[in-house]
């Protein structure tokens, strides 16, 4: 009786072949990788263009100042988190409504704005800045009222200041 020759041996699969496991899903993530890291970027520079307006530094440097939010929050007063919203400027002309959050020692809070550029000057319709932990609002449009200078004398006669 003869032996039965061996059978040929397997032929070695193709590269695709030893590879698929790890190639099929990687090739499947580039792109959402890719695209998403493309979302993340256009997203930071619109973010980086709304903290770069004159709207944003202005109503974050009247926050930083107000001694009621200094009070209700502590102090340094600093921008956290993401700005949202939009500011669109073209020129003298422009207008923002920005939403920015603020933190602090003692707590965080929401500065609200709501601007319009025109001559090259902002005007604030709001500036409202709501404290987080008791919802109080502190506008930030209002100016204190200064304390009363002693008024000088009046001339009894005239009723006029300097009247001599």
């Amino acid at each position: 009786m003869e032996p039965t020759p061996l059978p040929a041996p397997m032929p070695r699969p193709k590269w695709f072949g030893r590879n698929w496991k790890w190639v099929v899903p990687l090739g499947c993530l580039l792109p959402v990788l890719f695209v998403g890291g493309c979302g993340l970027l256009a997203f930071l520079f619109a973010t980086g263009i709304m903290k770069q307006s004159d709207a944003y530094k202005i109503a974050l440097a009247r926050a930083q100042a107000n001694q009621a939010v200094i009070e209700a929050i502590g102090s340094p007063i600093s921008q956290t988190g993401i700005v949202s919203g939009n500011s669109n400027v073209s020129g003298a002309v422009g207008e923002a409504n920005l939403s920015i959050p603020l933190s602090g020692p003692k707590g965080k809070a929401t500065l609200y704005v709501e601007a319009k550029k025109s001559a090259d000057t902002w005007f604030f319709q709001t500036m409202v800045v709501k404290i987080e932990k008791t919802g109080e609002r502190i506008d930030l449009n209002t100016l204190p009222v200064p304390a009363r200078a002693a008024s000088p004398p009046l001339c009894p006669e005239c009723f006029q200041p300097f009247c001599r």
